[in-house]
């Protein structure tokens, strides 16, 4: 004669897989996760994602320099601002790789701005002394 127990054959010290799976003698499950059981009797636990903290890198001389630099094709006649976008811009390159392309675009920006600012000057220039070669050598005028 065989020992029936009262909870159909099955010892009422393992829970059955429904109950919440395989447990050990004597094991405490890690912070009440339910262990499950895989085919060949090993628990199997579940796992929580844990994603580690990071500080993010500052852009803040990137960022001014794309601002200046956009700010620049506006307000390029101010002749400060593209300085500041061509300024910013190479700081930002040297200290903050994250920002790199931030800080090119506000280089550029600004670096063209400033050529600009140089091709007027240097018209201007070549116009004064275009201007004032031609007029010495009309000689005075006679009516």
């Amino acid at each position: 004669m065989s020992q029936q127990t009262p909870h159909g054959g099955r010892n009422p010290q393992q829970p059955s897989a429904q109950q919440g799976g395989y447990q050990q003698p004597g094991y405490q499950q890690p912070y009440g996760q339910p262990v499950y059981q895989q085919p060949y009797g090993q628990p199997v636990y579940q796992q929580t994602a844990v994603y580690a903290g990071y500080q993010p890198q500052p852009k803040g001389f990137s960022i001014t320099s794309l601002i200046l630099g956009l700010a620049s094709i506006l307000f390029g006649f101010t002749f400060l601002v593209p300085i500041g976008a061509v300024i910013f811009g190479a700081i930002g390159i040297k200290r903050e790789p994250t920002g790199r392309g931030m800080s090119i675009t506000g280089l550029i920006l600004g670096g063209i701005m400033l050529l600009g600012w140089a091709a007027l000057i240097v018209f201007w220039i070549v116009f004064a002394v275009v201007f004032a070669s031609a007029a010495s050598s009309v000689g005075p005028y006679v009516s």
